[in-house]
């Protein structure tokens, strides 16, 4: 939510703060997203076997270096938007080849139709990314790539949620707790 607010305000009030909340924002959510992934890909939520607690700490200290060290970069060195671009775009390709792993290999095991759905919906923000990394000029003087960009991740965080409810339902029934 916090991304979508800061993007809300810097695209109708551009000025260097906004812009700069507008990005660490949408960075921060990207990283979590990163951060979260592997927590419930790997269950290190879990704290047996008590390896898994460790691993938790050492990637959460990582994830918290990486954001410090990306927006200690864009502000005391250099704002950099290529840089940016890349940071975030490579945070994302590694979540995204990781949910579709464990779409596939949980659709195997559940033969659920809702156990794909990460994998889908990887393949959606796939398609509307492209039209941030393949700019095109306003239509009409108002809708651009990037205003489409926004618009397209509007129904993959619903369906998202929806996964994650189902998702947590299976793991409060025991099912995956068994396993």
């Amino acid at each position: 939510m916090a991304s979508w607010i800061f993007s809300m305000i810097f695209h109708t009030r551009d000025f260097d703060v906004t812009e700069k909340l507008d990005y660490f924002a949408a960075g921060a959510s990207v990283l979590y997203g990163l951060y979260y992934t592997p927590i419930r890909i790997f269950r290190l939520d879990q704290s047996t076997p008590p390896v898994k607690q460790t691993l938790l700490r050492l990637w959460t200290l990582t994830c918290l270096l990486l954001y410090i060290g990306h927006v200690s970069y864009l502000t005391v060195w250099k704002w950099d938007y290529n840089y940016n671009m890349a940071a975030n775009v490579a945070a994302g390709i590694l979540q995204n080849v990781l949910w579709s792993w464990f779409s596939i290999r949980n659709y195997q095991r559940l033969k659920k139709p809702w156990a794909a759905w990460p994998g889908l919906i990887v393949a959606w923000i796939v398609m509307a990314m492209s039209l941030e990394l393949l700019d095109f000029p306003p239509i009409g003087g108002m809708i651009d790539a990037h205003s489409l960009w926004h618009l397209g991740t509007v129904g993959p965080t619903i369906w998202w949620y929806n996964f994650l409810v189902k998702d947590a339902q299976q793991d409060m029934a025991g099912e995956r707790l068994q396993a």
